[in-house]
C-alpha cells in the first residue's frame, strides 16, 4: 500500500452508491433476460426512440423491450453520477480511472443494444451485448469492493498462510465462468436452448449421436457447466479447509458454491420446463451472480494475499 493509500478514509455514501448501481445492474440484466425469454427483442423496431417517441404504448412485447431501455437509461445516468462523485471525493487514481471505464462500458453497451435492434438481432452482436453486460457488472462490483471499509483497511485482513496460488486459481475460475456465460448467450440467441430435449442424457446418450450447429452449441454449454461447477467447488474447498477464519474470503466462497448449485438446478428446470420464462430469465441472472461473486472473491484475494506475501518477505 502506498503512502497516499494509507490516508484513504472509508466513505459510506460512496460505497452505498456503488452498491446501488450494482443492484440496478442486476435488475437490468433480469429485464434484458425477460426481453429474450418472451421473444420481445424486436417489439420496438427503431432506436434510440421507440416508435418515434420516448414513451410508446406499453403493451405486449413493447412493455418488456421499452422497460429494458428505460432501465438502461437509468443505469447510464446513475453510472455518470457515480463517476462524477468519485472524481470529486476519491484520492486513488486507479479508482477514478475504474469508474470512467465503467461509464464508458455502459455507453458501449447501450450502442450494442441499439445495433442489435437496427440490424435485426445478428447473433454476434447479441452475444457481444450479453458478454459486455457481464463485464460491466464485474466493473461495478470492483468499485463496490474498492470503496468498502474492508478493502480500505485491508491491513486488518492479512492471510497468515502465504499460498499465493489461490488468487490465480480464482481468476482462472472467473475465466471459466465467463466462457460459460458466452456459451449460454450463444445458446439463447442462436435458438439452441432446446436443441437437446432431454437431461441429463442427450437424445438418450452421453454424447449426442449426431451434431448440427444448434446441438453442438447446446452440448458445449452443458458440458462446460461441469467445468464451472468443479472449479467453483474447488475454490470453496480451499477456502473452507485452509482459510475458514478469513470471513472476507469465506463468505463469497460459500455464496458462490450455493449459487453454482442453484445455477445447475435452474439449467435443468429450463430444459424440463421447455424454457419457461421465469426459470430461463433467472438462469441468466443467477449466472451473472455466480460470475460476480467469484470475481469479488478473486479481487479480495489478490488484495490480502499480496499483503500477506509482502508482510512475510519483510
Amino acid at each position: 500500500m502506498t503512502d497516499s493509500e494509507n490516508t484513504i478514509q472509508y466513505n459510506q455514501s460512496h460505497h452505498r452508491l456503488a452498491l446501488g448501481l450494482m443492484l440496478l445492474t442486476f435488475i437490468l440484466i433480469f429485464a434484458g433476460a425477460l426481453v429474450t425469454s418472451t421473444g420481445s427483442s424486436l417489439s420496438v423496431p427503431d432506436w434510440p426512440l421507440s416508435y418515434g417517441t420516448l414513451f410508446p404504448s406499453m403493451k405486449g412485447g413493447v412493455l418488456f423491450e421499452h422497460s429494458h431501455r428505460l432501465l438502461a437509461g437509468i443505469v447510464l445516468i446513475y453510472s455518470l453520477i457515480l463517476a462524477i462523485y468519485t472524481q470529486r471525493i476519491e484520492k486513488r487514481q486507479w479508482v477514478k480511472r475504474l469508474v470512467w471505464i465503467t461509464f464508458g462500458a455502459v455507453i458501449l453497451q447501450a450502442i450494442l443494444g441499439g445495433l442489435t435492434v437496427l440490424f435485426l438481432l445478428p447473433e454476434a452482436l447479441s452475444v457481444a451485448h450479453a458478454g459486455l453486460a457481464q463485464i460491466f457488472v464485474c466493473l461495478v462490483a470492483s468499485i463496490w469492493v474498492a470503496t468498502s471499509k474492508e478493502f480500505i483497511n485491508s491491513n486488518q485482513h492479512i492471510v497468515s498462510k502465504g499460498r499465493f496460488f489461490f488468487p490465480y486459481a480464482a481468476v482462472a475460475t472467473v475465466c471459466i465462468i465467463y466462457i460459460q456465460i458466452l456459451l449460454g448467450a450463444l445458446t439463447r440467441h442462436s435458438g439452441a436452448g432446446l436443441a437437446i430435449p432431454d437431461y441429463p442424457l442427450s437424445f438418450g446418450h452421453l454424447i449426442p449421436p449426431y451434431f448440427d450447429h444448434a446441438i453442438l452449441v447446446d452440448f458445449l454449454h452443458r458440458t462446460w457447466a461441469w467445468a464451472v461447477l468443479f472449479s467453483v467447488l474447488y475454490l470453496v474447498a480451499v477456502i473452507t479447509y485452509q482459510y475458514p477464519e478469513e470471513k472476507w474470503l469465506f463468505r463469497p466462497a460459500i455464496l458462490s458454491g450455493f449459487l453454482v448449485l442453484l445455477q445447475m438446478a435452474l439449467g435443468i428446470m429450463v430444459v424440463i420446463g421447455r424454457k419457461q420464462i421465469v426459470p430461463t430469465s433467472l438462469h441468466v441472472v443467477n449466472g451473472a451472480l455466480v460470475l460476480v461473486t467469484v470475481w469479488v472473491l478473486s479481487f479480495r484475494s489478490f488484495r490480502i494475499f499480496k499483503k500477506s506475501s509482502t508482510t512475510n518477505d519483510n
